[in-house]
């Protein structure tokens, strides 16, 4: 059967053409129109709160309410062992062999006195006053591998930890900083910028006065003679030979203590250290002189 010239063409056409499928098949020129929903277009007038009853006056019970019945937070009895947990002092631990690591890597100097600056200038150990964060709390993880002599003040550590350390001849020391303190001592070059005097050390609270005055503690308060009968008292106790620190080439070193009011080692309250033309800047108003030494 003889085949047109146009149906000859049309087959011919089909052979290149892509195959006609749902993908390649566009739809017809608005069928598809997105219609905006008018508000109420049902008839109604609540905007979907409904005609009656809490949906439409929005009545609905307060948080733990239980059908009129006691809710289970007044079943339970009080816990006062929380009352007030957002007004406790916080001490972040570090423990004898983070210290002895951060010694043995350089980042912290034993032949110096080591406080909360020089820990905190190791960029490893972070304080945030503003979460309650008062100082170091010295840990004695690792108190068998800890060799290091040094004279370290910290804000809080048990007697083991003491024992660590005047083993090997070093001396340590817990003093008490404020907040105003804490917030100059974690970094010392901010608070320099900013062109504020340095403050004093105000005293411990109440609570903690008999902590920093007891010499079994290594009170920064305490009596350093008294101290001393600690130290050998300690020694005898754990059994080890106590150095005599006295003979030690490092005597000036390992005795270094600050005023109980004295932040920086070096430089007294009431200082004004000028970053920009590294010099300090001393007060000469008698009753400034008299503020800062009281």
């Amino acid at each position: 059967m003889a085949r047109s010239k146009g149906t000859e063409t049309a087959l011919e056409l089909l052979r290149y053409l892509p195959r006609v499928s749902q993908y390649n098949v566009l739809h017809n020129p608005g069928e598809f129109k997105k219609k905006n929903r008018p508000r109420g277009q049902h008839g109604g007038t609540t905007h979907g709160h409904g005609n009656k009853g809490a949906k439409q006056r929005c009545s609905y019970p307060r948080l733990g309410f239980e059908g009129r019945k006691k809710p289970f937070y007044l079943k339970v009895p009080r816990e006062f062992y929380y009352r007030g947990h957002h007004l406790r002092r916080q001490y972040p631990p570090v423990s004898l062999e983070q210290l002895q690591l951060l010694i043995d890597t350089g980042r912290v100097d034993p032949s110096q006195p080591i406080d909360l600056t020089s820990i905190c200038n190791t960029q490893l150990y972070k304080i945030y006053p503003f979460e309650k964060h008062f100082g170091v709390h010295l840990t004695d993880e690792g108190a068998d591998c800890f060799t290091a002599k040094v004279n370290i003040e910290v804000q809080h550590a048990k007697e083991t930890v003491i024992a660590a350390i005047e083993r090997n001849g070093g001396t340590i020391i817990n003093a008490y900083y404020d907040i105003d303190s804490v917030l100059a001592k974690v970094n010392p070059q901010k608070f320099f910028e900013r062109g504020h005097p340095i403050p004093f050390r105000k005293l411990p609270p109440e609570d903690a006065v008999e902590f920093y005055t007891d010499p079994k503690c290594r009170g920064y308060l305490a009596d350093p003679e008294k101290i001393a009968d600690e130290r050998l008292a300690l020694a005898q106790k754990y059994g080890y030979e106590l150095p005599d620190i006295s003979k030690d080439p490092d005597y000036d070193m390992l005795t270094i203590r600050k005023d109980p009011r004295q932040i920086f080692l070096g430089l007294e309250p009431g200082w004004l250290v000028n970053l920009a033309e590294k010099c300090i800047l001393r007060p000469t108003d008698q009753v400034l002189q008299e503020y800062y030494k009281s």
